[in-house]
């Protein structure tokens, strides 16, 4: 599953254009390695996957069970205090002057998130300060309607660091993809589909759309229409990435910048 191995970097894709994905985020926690990823949507929240959500309690984030031991706990608290934000990025070990890092005044999970099947996998990111729009960092319009199968789309990360001691991408990487239908979602993984999920990619395997980060954009047509959540493997034939399908979360995104 995305998240819980090495699987979780772009295959067979090419260097993404120059911020041409200006809405790309990553996170790091306690200004360490890359977390996950995210899209911009305003200049004060952010859209990732919710099993990237980091409770704020002192955790050592080298252990080799960091993601499953973070699942366990139980916390009310919205607060990530050393959760923080980096926009303008492309070549990550470049200082290249476009680069904004903003921490994260607090991160909310959609209530309905299942840690067990990834369902509602999906969170906001309230940023400490405004993120400064330029030529290189900008929002991402939310999906004004559901995609369709067959809709070519763009999955864009830098790949995780959940685990380590795999060599990642140091710039940017993007894939082109197409949707998938829910049946060919559904011959794929069954019941572990649920309605809030899509599928996007290449079902032949081996040039695949093993996710950039989690939590990273899906985008079709100029607008966020996923959230990179779990798949089965990498490049593996019959098995496409699954995302969290953001034209289902809309009313739930409104209603929490509203309240927040």
């Amino acid at each position: 599953v995305y998240g819980q191995e090495d699987s979780d970097k772009i295959i067979g894709g090419y260097e993404c254009p120059r911020n041409s994905q200006k809405w790309q985020v990553f996170l790091t926690y306690d200004d360490g390695q890359r977390w996950c990823g995210g899209s911009l949507i305003n200049k004060l929240w952010v859209v990732s996957a919710a099993h990237c959500y980091i409770p704020s309690i002192l955790i050592n984030p080298n252990s080799l069970h960091f993601l499953n031991q973070f699942k366990l706990f139980k916390t009310s608290s919205n607060r990530a205090p050393r959760l923080a934000v980096h926009l303008g990025e492309h070549d990550l070990y470049a200082e290249e002057g476009t680069e904004q890092r903003i921490f994260v005044e607090k991160a909310i999970r959609h209530p309905g998130y299942s840690s067990f099947n990834y369902d509602n996998d999906i969170m906001l990111i309230k940023l400490k300060q405004p993120a400064v729009f330029n030529e290189f960092v900008q929002p991402i319009p939310l999906a004004s309607s559901c995609a369709r199968p067959g809709e070519a789309c763009l999955v864009s990360g830098w790949g995780n660091q959940i685990n380590t001691g795999v060599h990642y991408a140091a710039v940017l990487q993007c894939l082109n993809l197409p949707i998938l239908s829910e049946s060919q979602c559904r011959n794929s993984y069954g019941s572990l589909i649920t309605d809030n999920m899509l599928c996007a990619g290449f079902l032949e395997g081996g040039k695949d759309s093993c996710q950039g980060d989690s939590g990273g954009p899906l985008v079709c047509h100029g607008q966020l229409q996923g959230v990179v959540s779990w798949g089965s493997g990498c490049a593996e034939p019959g098995y496409p990435g699954v995302y969290a399908e953001v034209c289902r979360y809309i009313d739930w995104i409104n209603n929490v910048m509203a309240s927040n």
